[in-house]
């Protein structure tokens, strides 16, 4: 197994517990002060968004690389 391969191997497991932190909103996370940050200039909902969007993203890029 290459460098690449493990790479987007541990981009999927990272999309999947940033999905978790996005859907289940663990206290303990959503209230550090860089999640606060966040919900401070995008709101509660953009925050989600934006978990998402990055959750899609560090997948695509893992399935890329896993594909390579």
């Amino acid at each position: 197994m290459n460098g690449l391969a493990l790479l987007g191997i541990v981009l999927i497991f990272y999309a999947f517990a940033v999905l978790a932190i996005a859907i289940k909103k663990p206290t303990t996370i959503w209230e550090m002060k860089k999640i606060q940050m966040f919900i401070k200039y995008l709101g509660e909902n953009g925050t989600v968004y934006f978990f998402y969007f990055w959750s899609l993203l560090a997948a695509g890029i893992g399935i890329w690389l896993l594909m390579k």
